[in-house]
């Protein structure tokens, strides 16, 4: 039962869907289910009550975020390197949630407490651009159109070794890695996971790509090429330990973020140049 609600729910962590199942807050066919590993069959119905969110204890602190768009239902952020996005055991504060908090003060509150806002994120060393929830009707139909891969979101990358072929797709399930509880690896029982990529320049050693996401699974997009035999340069946790430029973290770029307004209706597209760290790596590499 919890890995359907993890697919079914992907805003939703799969622990707060197993400590849901727990409490008794989710039911079979009208019955409460308090046993994750319940076996499910087609045609049966599922009701999830979420309880009223707690208070929320995150502290707003003053950022100089970069909000490239905002009305009273969402906004966009261009998130720099190194910002956590959310707090987490080891960061309590910091993050981009206390920023938002401070910022706009109302979030959407369906994803927990810890998670105000947050409809998808991205690594702590990933930059660029991330949409926000202010609302529970706009986190919902952001989250939707997550769930049915109907929002656009493309990156752009510097990988380890050349290609022989200009664009390519990777189609392996993703989990944790066994080896490493801080790692995820394509696990023949992993969830569906498919990413598109591109060559854009051909750097010596290195190569420039273009990646298009079609699921959004943890370090999908670092995982993946890896598995492919292009790790992403500067990834110290998929990739050499040893990186060029002292680098220790990932040379990746959430560059174009579109989707379908969650209330509006209208079709929304925005796009963010890869910070300056990433441009004075490729001056470096092209040189």
């Amino acid at each position: 039962m919890d890995a359907v609600l993890a697919e079914l729910i992907e805003e939703a962590s799969r622990s707060y869907l197993q400590k849901l199942i727990e409490d008794g807050s989710v039911f079979l066919d009208g019955t409460p289910q308090r046993s994750k590993k319940e076996k499910l069959r087609e045609g049966q119905r599922i009701d999830v009550v979420f309880p009223a969110p707690a208070s929320l204890e995150i502290l707003p602190q003053k950022m100089d975020l970069d909000i490239v768009y905002e009305d009273e239902d969402l906004l966009l952020v261009n998130k720099p390197k190194g910002l956590v996005v959310h707090p987490a055991a080891g960061n309590p504060d910091g993050t981009l949630v206390n920023g938002l908090l401070y910022h706009c003060k109302n979030l959407s509150v369906i994803n927990g407490v810890r998670r105000p806002g947050i409809v998808h994120r991205i690594d702590k060393d990933t930059t660029g651009l991330l949409v926000v929830a202010k609302t529970d009707v706009a986190h919902r139909e952001l989250s939707r159109q997550l769930a049915e891969h109907t929002m656009e979101r493309q990156y752009v990358s510097v990988v380890w070794f050349g290609f022989n072929h200009e664009e390519g797709r990777i189609d392996a399930p993703l989990g944790r890695d066994p080896k490493n509880r801080l790692k995820r690896a394509v696990v023949p029982d992993g969830k569906t996971a498919v990413t598109h990529y591109k060559v854009k320049e051909r750097l010596s050693s290195f190569t420039l790509i273009e990646v298009v996401l079609e699921t959004g699974r943890t370090h999908q997009i670092r995982v993946h090429m890896a598995h492919v035999k292009h790790p992403l340069l500067g990834d110290v946790l998929y990739g050499p330990r040893k990186q060029p430029f002292g680098l220790t973290g990932q040379v990746l770029h959430a560059g174009v973020l579109g989707f379908t307004h969650p209330t509006k209706g209208r079709e929304m597209r925005f796009q963010a140049d890869p910070p300056a760290e990433f441009q004075n790596i490729l001056e470096k590499l092209r040189r």
